[in-house]
């Protein structure tokens, strides 16, 4: 796979349409420190792409460079089909931003920084008030909407801020790390919004530390660091590029385990446990083999596990980096499926 080529969206006539945000050769310094070095990005309207990398990496600097917020040292970005240099004014007319930290006005009331946007985006009192009262209803703050936006608990203002992000209706929004701090409910319900936003035609750059989110949200990946992007696919083309799949043997009876030792002369044995890692995929097909294979020998075996590479085998391979303490907040998941 390609670690440079991202596909592009395709109209109804079969040729490839505009992306909603592609970029050649981007790069940023901040004095001797190089941040980008030379980033490529295509991502086809209407899709969910995600950023990751380890902090520091430069996902947010890409996501200001993007929005207009800084300028590039180098390189060519279009987004919403406006160059981002020499039309910048449009480009900030068709995206939207949400950041790491909230935008929500803590001493007013929802609906009131909800109108306080209308007013910048320079809708009528009338029109503003409607979309005010639709996005609020849309994500569930009618009740809330008098009450001021400091009661809101951390979902809530989470989903006030998008709501604020919508109010100009732009076809492109930047989410950067939109659900840092949440707990795992309101973070499935930031998911499902986001799915909602996409299922509208709305494009969404999301960059994430939650590398669950990723695997869950996005049609496309692509992992930045030192400065440069070191893959980028679908999630499956991703794993797919870290071996270590395996299928885990354990047993009680010791007899049965030496016997599954010389049945199974490739496989790493754990003496201590009892077990035993036969390197495959996971497949249906492999493990149909693996246990005619037990079969044929008169070997059964009391627990058998599958662990296939996710994401946190991809980021750490590629970055050095092991995502999961930063994970602490999320429910204990195993990644091995017990069979």
């Amino acid at each position: 796979m390609p670690s440079s080529v991202m596909p592009t969206s395709h109209r109804a006539d079969g040729h490839p349409s505009p992306a909603a945000v592609s970029a050649v050769g981007l790069r940023k310094s901040y004095g001797d420190k190089t941040v980008l070095d030379g980033i490529d990005l295509s991502i086809p309207a209407g899709s969910v792409f995600a950023l990751l990398g380890p902090n520091g990496a430069g996902k947010t600097t890409v996501v200001k460079i993007l929005s207009t917020l800084i300028t590039a040292d180098g390189g060519q970005s279009r987004v919403g089909g406006h160059d981002l240099a020499a039309d910048p004014q449009a480009v900030r007319a068709a995206i939207g931003v949400t950041g790491q930290f909230s935008a929500v006005d803590g001493l007013i009331t929802g609906e009131e920084n909800m109108l306080l946007m209308a007013d910048l985006h320079h809708l009528s009192r009338g029109e503003g008030r409607r979309v005010a009262a639709e996005l609020l209803e849309r994500f569930d703050l009618t009740e809330a909407a008098k009450k001021p936006a400091s009661t809101y608990s951390g979902g809530m203002k989470r989903r006030l801020d998008i709501a604020m992000t919508l109010v100009g209706d732009p076809r492109i929004i930047f989410l950067d790390e939109p659900t840092t701090g949440l707990d795992p409910r309101s973070r499935h319900n930031m998911w499902q919004i986001i799915r909602g936003l996409v299922s509208g035609g709305v494009t969404v750059f999301l960059t994430t530390q939650y590398l669950e989110e990723a695997d869950q949200l996005a049609d496309q990946i692509a992992v930045l660091n030192d400065g440069r992007i070191a893959a980028q696919g679908t999630a499956e083309e991703l794993k797919r590029l870290i071996p270590g799949g395996h299928v885990r043997l354990r047993f009680s009876d010791p007899a049965v385990y030496r016997a599954a030792v010389a049945a199974l002369g490739e496989a790493a044995r754990d003496d201590e446990a009892l077990a035993l890692r036969v390197p495959g995929d996971g497949s249906q097909r492999e493990l149909r083999s693996l246990l005619g294979r037990l079969d044929a020998a008169g070997i059964e075996a009391d627990e058998l596990t599958v662990h296939t590479p996710d994401l946190d085998d991809v980021f750490f391979a590629l970055t050095g980096t092991d995502p999961r303490p930063s994970q602490s907040s999320l429910p204990a998941q195993s990644k091995e499926n017990v069979r």
